[in-house]
């Protein structure tokens, strides 16, 4: 999969990937905002098993956002089941020396109108941990919009968080 954004790309992860990967992912100040699946200290032994696991899944629901020269980021789909069937969880991080340039909104509307083009889905919706401001702005400028809060719903860094949970259902993205 490719997705042009101007300058940047949303694309399937490669092998060649891993060094960016560990560079840019290897930093607590990601990490502090994600769960704990996404490690820190971020090794070459998890970005070898994330690349991985990334280049086999069917269907292909993680993805690399790149500039022209490497990764810099991730965003990616979970799926939901059962009664859930037609959501999905859509999340996404941003090398830290690219925050504030707009990549991660730019990202988050190209995945989410190619979720709602790829899958039978009526809603996607994002968490963003208690005191995460630049992911809430991220998912407003995009689209989603606040469904409410979930008092102390994560332990992370040895203590209770709250989650701000946000969708956007396919009707409002028809509307924009």
């Amino acid at each position: 999969m490719n997705i042009q954004l101007g300058i940047y790309q949303i694309r399937s992860y490669k092998m060649n990937d891993k060094n960016a990967l560990i560079k840019y992912a290897n930093n607590n100040n990601i990490s502090k905002n994600l769960r704990d699946s996404f490690p820190y200290p971020y090794t070459e032994r998890e970005a070898q098993a994330w690349i991985t696991a990334a280049i086999i899944q069917i269907p292909e629901l993680n993805f690399v956002i790149a500039n022209s020269n490497e990764l810099i980021g991730g965003i990616g789909l979970m799926l939901q089941s059962d009664v859930y069937r037609f959501s999905a969880e859509i999340g996404y991080w941003i090398a830290e020396p690219f925050w504030g340039k707009g990549i991660a909104s730019i990202a988050l509307v190209a995945l989410t109108k190619y979720a709602f083009n790829q899958f039978d889905l009526n809603r996607i919706f994002a968490g963003a941990f208690e005191g995460n401001g630049a992911s809430m702005r991220v998912l407003e400028k995009s689209g989603f919009k606040l469904e409410g809060r979930l008092r102390n719903a994560v332990y992370k860094d040895n203590r209770f968080k709250d989650q701000l949970m946000y969708s956007i259902l396919k009707e409002d993205l028809l509307e924009q």
